[in-house]
């Protein structure tokens, strides 16, 4: 922890640098960005030659989801499952003052940038889930689970699984969107701790 200063431009607190994010969580973050962003190019344009690394993808999207669940449980308070879940009071009170320019200072992930992660995980947890039972007839290809299951439910998964796609696209747009708007407006590089794992945070 380093000592305490006026903070970032911005900033009208007293802040101070403190390592946030441990290493696993860094890690499985940028695991997830390449994981997700191949899986989905690769489904988008999918061939004969393209489709089992697609389902390889989402194979390793689903073990890091799983991993991250892990650490959601056992790991540092920052990366906490229960964490990404803000009280009312806090959500609203964040809201209230979301508009200003300046760092927002919180420890961790805000209520709003918690609430995105667990839109995402969730997201990702039903492309993975819908994905096993998944077809492409025109590449006869399809999850390792789709023999169990009957047409209809292989046809409401496919819908699923298109849908699904499209939702974590946006969920990456509005995140991307995010990180330039704090980066601009607020003068708070999201960025940079997901790297480092230090951040600046409110001194208590």
């Amino acid at each position: 922890m380093s000592a305490a200063t006026p903070g970032p431009e911005g900033s009208g607190d007293t802040m101070e640098q403190r390592r946030v994010w441990d290493l696993p969580t860094r890690l499985f973050h940028w695991a997830l960005v390449g994981t997700v962003a191949t899986g989905l190019y690769l489904g988008e344009y999918r061939s004969f030659t393209t489709i089992e690394l697609h389902f390889y993808f989402g194979y390793a999207t689903a073990a890091l989801l799983a991993f991250r669940v892990l650490w959601g449980v056992i790991g540092p308070r920052p990366s906490r499952l229960k964490s990404l879940l803000p009280s009312p009071k806090r959500l609203f009170s964040y809201l209230s003052r979301v508009g200003r320019r300046e760092p927002s200072g919180t420890e961790g992930h805000n209520p709003l940038g918690g609430l995105s992660v667990v839109a995402m995980l969730l997201a990702l947890s039903v492309q993975i889930v819908t994905g096993l039972f998944a077809q492409d007839d025109g590449l006869f290809s399809e999850g390792p689970l789709a023999e169990y299951v009957s047409d209809s439910t292989i046809l409401t998964m496919n819908s699923i699984h298109y849908i699904t796609s499209r939702v974590i696209l946006g969920l990456i747009a509005l995140h991307i969107a995010a990180i330039l708007f704090y980066l601009v407006w607020k003068r708070e590089n999201l960025i940079k701790p997901m790297v480092s794992g230090r951040k600046w945070v409110r001194r208590r």
